[in-house]
C-alpha cells in the first residue's frame, strides 16, 4: 500500500501541472478528474482490497467467538 500512495501522489502532480497548461478552466478540471482523479481513486481502491477483505474476516471471526461465548 505505500508504494501504491508514492505513485498517487506522484501522478497526481503530473495530472495537475497537465491540467495546469489545458486552454481553457473546463478543460484543465475535465482533464484532472480524467487523467488524476480517476484513476488514482481505482489505484487506492485495488490496492486495498486485501486490507479490507482481512478486516472483514476479522469481523466474522470476532462474531463467531462472541456467538461461542454467549451460548457457552
Amino acid at each position: 500500500m505505500p508504494y501504491a500512495l508514492i505513485i498517487v501522489i506522484g501522478w497526481l502532480y503530473v495530472t495537475i501541472l497537465v491540467a495546469a497548461n489545458e486552454t481553457g478552466f473546463v478543460a484543465g478540471i475535465v482533464s484532472f478528474l480524467f487523467y488524476g482523479a480517476l484513476p488514482c481513486g481505482l489505484i487506492i481502491y485495488f490496492s486495498g482490497a486485501k486490507v479490507r477483505r482481512q478486516r472483514r474476516q476479522y469481523r466474522e471471526m470476532m462474531a463467531e467467538k462472541a456467538r461461542r461465548d454467549e451460548n457457552s
